[in-house]
């Protein structure tokens, strides 16, 4: 063996520098690849902490940052051609929403299944002097609202059209069908997400009642 040759069994200098370089690439390439799938991955814990928040138990209970707020600014168009009693529905405004009584506003849309679930307790609810009860109508079509409210009856003093969702997202709207309750100082007091079925409603009337209270 010549005095230059490694010993028999060890790796040569320039194997030992390949190892090195290959390992740094690997490296390198291991860090750009977490690089890349980082957003996806906040993205995917974010998805999964909201999913968990909107099933959790009652979904009315989601925090909304506007409970307390004034109603944002906004003024909807009517639906074209409800008619109520023999006139026709008006549209709707935050103004419509000051003085008076506390007001019970229902996003709502004819593709909506849910909003067919819920539709009996807003029926119910507005045949109490008390509570006025009005809708926002979210991008439907205005002969599908109206063929929906023909079938299963009309609850609403007033109807705005909401066809690009925009007022909805002043509203904090997650999806149709969210309700809610707003003072007769045009405050918002309460809201809840989902259907609102018989078993939400003495909690709803409570609410109600504290809203009409001012509490």
């Amino acid at each position: 063996m010549s005095a230059g040759e490694p010993k028999a069994g060890l790796p040569r200098p320039e194997d030992r520098a390949a190892d090195t370089l290959e390992g740094r690439e690997g490296a390198g390439a291991s860090r750009l690849r977490l690089l890349y799938l980082m957003p996806a991955l906040i993205f995917g814990a974010l998805a999964a902490l909201f999913l968990i928040r909107l099933f959790a138990g009652d979904p009315s209970r989601i925090p909304s940052a506007l409970i307390g707020r004034p109603v944002p600014a906004f003024a909807l168009d009517p639906l074209p051609g409800l008619v109520r009693d023999g006139q026709p529905v008006p549209g709707l405004s935050d103004g419509d929403l000051r003085g008076g009584q506390a007001t019970v506003v229902n996003v709502w849309a004819s593709w909506c299944a849910p909003c067919r679930q819920e539709h009996p307790v807003l029926m119910e609810l507005a045949k109490d002097p008390s509570i006025r009860v009005v809708g926002i109508n979210y991008k439907d079509q205005p002969e599908n609202a109206r063929r929906f409210l023909g079938a299963l009856g009309n609850p609403f003093s007033a109807v705005g059209v909401d066809p690009q969702g925009r007022t909805a997202i002043d509203w904090g709207v997650y999806g149709v069908p969210e309700t809610f309750i707003v003072g007769p100082d045009g405050t918002i007091r309460y809201k809840h997400i989902g259907p609102l079925l018989p078993h939400h409603t003495g909690r709803f009337r409570e609410e109600l009642m504290k809203a009409g209270r001012g509490a």
